[in-house]
């Protein structure tokens, strides 16, 4: 491949459409390859903001707007990094001869919970949890009592787990029904699964291009609210189960089809494995092969945009653990102890311009024996605090 030099005329140009923590890393990498990176996001001073030649601040859901930015930079690649933006002007500038990663189909697809699990459970024929999508609390009502308790309740569309819940019972379901409603993206339908007696759930990134597919070692994590906590990796599974999770998200990402990496996120019962979710993206819980391999979610992820050999080596175990704000500040400093920064563990802070409750501003990476590894990560994410500046 013949690489280029940023600012020229005829610079290979990345442009993300997310500016975010997972954004910033795709921008960092995208970088060491001399490629020009615009980003763009609804808010100034986005973390990949601060690495890019160029930042933009738009509302990335108007079609027009988008599209106009489009055709002004004329990007080699466009990169959707959140769900909250417009198909459509996706769709456009793929006719028009852009490159959409990995294209505007399966974004389309899995930007929207209901296009994604249809696609999934009645086209493909994966195993997943019973499910049922409502728009009224009335219709919400009816489908847990036929679904049975515990229940998840979702957003068809929705980022980092915002306005998911679960009701144990039917006097949750009007907190659930708030809590959907509320969440940023398009809550004008709700999922409502079954609860899965899973053992554990994972992610298994696969990367891939018109010529193959890998697959990193099956990540472990816990969530709360569908947010991303703590992850680790390898995650210990059954040869049974784990070959049947590389068959599942090979089917999903062949179908999906286009370059790039996928987080595709399963749920493990013995070795039997269930579908959960897609992301056509790198994934949060994916941070941790910043400590774990030889190149991260986000070097594969640039690697596939461009077609390169896909190669990488497993370092070693390792996990992270997600520093979240506990307070609202408009300038945040943070306190780290020291001995995060080890021969085997640091902090990634991501430069988010203000905090607020809940919001995730650092992360945790420690290489070690999983389980040590988890110990240590939450331990110095515990000592974590946003000071007065």
């Amino acid at each position: 491949m013949t690489f280029t030099t940023p600012l020229k005329h005829d610079s290979i140009k990345i442009m993300l459409l997310g500016s975010g923590e997972l954004g910033k890393e795709v921008a960092i990498e995208a970088a060491r390859l001399g490629i020009e990176v615009v980003a763009v996001d609804s808010y100034p001073n986005a973390p990949a903001h601060l690495v890019a030649n160029r930042a933009h601040v738009i509302d990335m859901k108007n079609k027009e707007a988008l599209l106009e930015l489009i055709y002004l930079e004329k990007p080699s690649y466009i990169v959707p990094e959140v769900e909250a933006l417009s198909i459509e002007a996706l769709e456009i500038a793929e006719k028009e001869g852009f490159c959409v990663i990995p294209n505007a189909a399966a974004v389309k697809k899995t930007m929207n919970r209901k296009n994604i699990r249809k696609f999934a459970a009645e086209e493909l024929g994966l195993k997943t949890s019973p499910y049922l999508f409502v728009s009224s609390y009335e219709e919400l009502k009816n489908a847990a009592s036929k679904l049975g308790y515990p229940c998840v309740i979702k957003p068809v569309m929705s980022s980092s787990g915002h306005g998911q819940s679960v009701a144990k019972e039917e006097e949750d379901l009007a907190k659930s029904w708030e809590s959907a409603k509320e969440a940023r993206g398009d809550a004008s339908e709700l999922i409502v699964e079954g609860f899965v007696d899973f053992d554990y759930e994972i992610t298994l990134l696969t990367a891939r291009t018109e010529n193959e597919s890998i697959f990193c070692e099956p990540i472990g994590h816990v969530q709360k609210g569908g947010d991303y906590i703590f992850s680790w990796q390898p995650m210990p599974m059954s040869d049974g189960a784990l070959k049947k999770a590389k068959e599942i998200a090979k089917k999903v990402t062949d179908g999906l089809g286009g370059r790039g990496i996928f987080g595709v996120e399963l749920f493990i019962k013995g070795d039997e494995v269930y579908f959960s979710e897609v992301s056509p993206r790198p994934h949060d819980t994916g941070m941790v092969t910043m400590i774990t391999q030889s190149q991260s979610e986000f070097a594969l992820h640039i690697r596939a945009i461009l077609g390169l050999p896909l190669d990488f080596s497993f370092i070693g175990e390792g996990a992270s653990a997600a520093y979240k704000a506990e307070a609202k500040s408009v300038n945040p400093h943070f306190s780290v102890p020291n001995d995060a920064f080890s021969k085997n563990s640091f902090v990634r802070i991501f430069g988010k311009p203000n905090s607020h409750k809940g919001r995730r501003m650092a992360v945790v990476l420690v290489q070690d024996e999983v389980e040590k590894a988890k110990q240590k990560a939450i331990e110095i994410a515990g000592k974590i605090k946003i000071v007065e500046s």
